[in-house]
């Protein structure tokens, strides 16, 4: 019998795996902007019978597309187009038009999360290139006087008393970049690698590194047309600097390595040919000024220190109407009481919860209730917020600082015509304060999880158990407490400082070392461990005022609450959790639920 030919079947007779090049329709329909951001596509059924395809076919395609960012998957609602578009398509488009500015000082968190996940460009200042022109001559007159300068014309740690001949030193730099090339394990996120060439190239434009200012503006270039380096994440001790990832980072540059250009990993030589670049060709002093400082950890670092510090604003949001359905009192808010112990963060965050519930009805109605004193979750609430919001605060200081220092050696002195050795690149600034960032993000999970067990328990709530009509036939967020509990416990075995320790390298010459991108790693993994539990709270604390009362939250908790319901449907019985604690995380990272309650209370402290 003969197949009946399937009408609007555009994709048969297509070599290779079908699913990808349903995937690259769906893809091109949203870089084109014909499926606006936010905007719902169309259903599954419909691409299958659109596209001629098996409903398997469309579902991996789709999956894969929310995997990589570029759509939003809300279980019983649809699939949307995320509000942001991945940064790999944006440049591809050309659609990217904020530039970061990168000379001596200046730079911010927000400027380095433009480059790294917005794709902004980077553009270096004028004085910058003087800066570096001048270091760089007096590097290239040291070498014609044949002087001894560590990693310029000597070799390199344990190696550097062996003086190397002025024709030998271009292999020189080759060869660091080659044998320092030695990380393990998988490679960094892309947001991550374009922040460490951000942080690189500000570095390097400080002036006091000697290399060529045609190597900067190269790495730059790179940067710009958004070629991403592979750079394996393992490696790092943290002191010389990230050597081993940024030498992976600069492979790129002589055409060695590999990279990412337009979502394809290639050979790196392929990657400059295909963005209309060649391989550069380092000079004296190159190689050791591409690899020697603590990029890699305060790119890590700060990425993570920016999604803490939303964080440390959202779980207010969530204690807050965690506190409401749970019959709180908003007592513990009063400002005399934060007055007369004056933190900073504890301040903000009560002063945060006192607004977010304003005018709530659930709270005045039983204000006379026989309760004394909540919970420790609810009532120091602003306390345990606070110390972390303060510790954030400090970690911001200490990568800022980082971000617009030289972390170079040598460093070349151009006004008083002199170079210095030193140990900038030594990372342990950066370890301690991430180490710290870690053990406050942590306990910002650990209060957040015990707020969920009261939401989900109904002995502690008064609610239906788990938060769940039917209980028995279904299970609600039984487990997903579970899941917070899991990452909880995770987060208190990553929060060991990775600071504290040390192991000598380099034939005992570097003796002390930072092990600072260890405990970058850390801390970011602690972040989205925590960003994952406050998720859940508000998931659990939406669903408590769903099968609370008739009564009015407070003006903050109802702009929160309406922003979660826009995307994520009443769990009226069971179904894949998970797929709603990614729509969450999703709509976290999008900052609408922040947007909604500020344009209703005002900015959040």
């Amino acid at each position: 019998m003969k197949r009946k030919k399937q009408p609007n079947a555009p994709l048969s007779g297509h070599p290779g795996p079908l699913y990808l090049k349903v995937k690259k329709i769906i893809k091109e329909r949203i870089v084109s902007g014909k499926w606006p951001p936010e905007d719902r596509i169309p259903s599954e059924n419909d691409l299958v019978t659109a596209l001629g395809v098996s409903r398997m076919t469309v579902n991996r395609a789709l999956r894969e597309l929310t995997a990589e960012g570029y759509l939003i998957r809300v279980q019983g609602v649809g699939t949307f187009v995320s509000p942001r578009k991945p940064v790999a398509a944006m440049l591809e488009l050309g659609a990217i038009k904020k530039k970061v500015t990168l000379g001596f000082d200046g730079m911010t968190l927000e400027d380095l999360v433009s480059v790294a996940r917005h794709g902004a460009k980077v553009i270096i200042t004028e004085d910058a290139v003087r800066r570096i022109g001048a270091s760089r001559q007096l590097v290239e007159s040291w070498v014609k006087e044949n002087r001894a300068i560590y990693g310029i014309t000597t070799g390199f740690g344990a190696l550097s008393d062996v003086r190397i001949s002025a024709k030998d030193t271009r292999r020189l730099q080759k060869n660091i970049l080659m044998s320092h090339s030695s990380g393990v394990g998988q490679p960094f996120d892309p947001e991550i690698v374009r922040a460490t060439m951000a942080l690189r190239i500000k570095d390097l434009a400080r002036g006091h590194s000697g290399i060529r200012i045609k190597t900067v503006r190269r790495l730059a270039t790179l940067l710009n047309r958004g070629v991403c380096p592979i750079v394996p994440q393992q490696g790092s001790v943290g002191a010389s600097g990230d050597l081993a990832p940024l030498a992976h980072l600069a492979l790129v540059l002589i055409g060695r390595g590999e990279a990412l250009y337009r979502d394809q990993r290639m050979p790196g030589a392929d990657a400059l040919r295909l963005c209309g670049l060649k391989p550069i060709r380092l000079e004296t002093a190159e190689g050791l000024a591409l690899v020697n400082g603590t990029q890699v950890m305060t790119a890590v670092g700060g990425l993570a220190l920016y999604d803490a510090v939303r964080l440390a604003k959202l779980i207010d949001v969530s204690a807050a109407m965690s506190l409401e359905v749970l019959l709180g009192s908003r007592t513990e808010f009063d400002a005399r009481i934060h007055q007369i112990r004056p933190h900073p963060g504890q301040r903000a965050a009560a002063d945060n919860m006192d607004r977010i519930v304003q005018n709530s009805e659930i709270i005045t109605s039983h204000k006379d209730c026989g309760r004394i004193q909540d919970a420790y979750t609810l009532r120091c609430s602003p306390q345990v917020h606070g110390a972390s919001r303060d510790a954030i605060a400090y970690g911001r200081q200490v990568v800022e600082t980082e971000m617009n220092s030289s972390t170079n050696n040598p460093l070349i002195f151009a006004g008083s015509q002199d170079f210095l050795l030193g140990g900038n690149f030594h990372g342990q600034p950066v370890a301690l304060a991430l180490d710290f960032l870690a053990v406050a993000a942590a306990e910002l999970a650990n209060i957040s999880e015990r707020r969920i067990e009261r939401l989900v328990n109904p002995k502690l709530s008064g609610l239906p158990a788990f938060l769940v009509k039917d209980g028995g036939l279904n299970s609600g967020f039984m487990i997903a407490q579970y899941t917070a509990a899991a990452l909880v416990s995770e987060n208190k075995i990553l929060s060991h400082p990775a600071s504290v320790d040390s192991i000598p390298t380099s034939a005992n010459k570097e003796d002390h070392v930072s092990m600072g991108t260890i405990a970058a790693r850390k801390c970011r993994d602690i972040v989205a461990n925590t960003e994952t539990v406050i998720a859940i709270e508000l998931l659990c604390a939406a669903q408590a005022l769903d099968l609370f009362t008739n009564l009015k939250p407070g003006k903050g908790t109802m702009a929160a609450y309406q922003a979660i319901r826009s995307v994520i449907a009443h769990l009226e019985s069971d179904r894949i959790l998970a797929e709603d604690i990614a729509t969450m995380r999703s709509l976290i990272r999008s900052n609408r639920i922040l947007e909604a309650v500020e344009a209703r209370i005002g900015r959040l402290n």
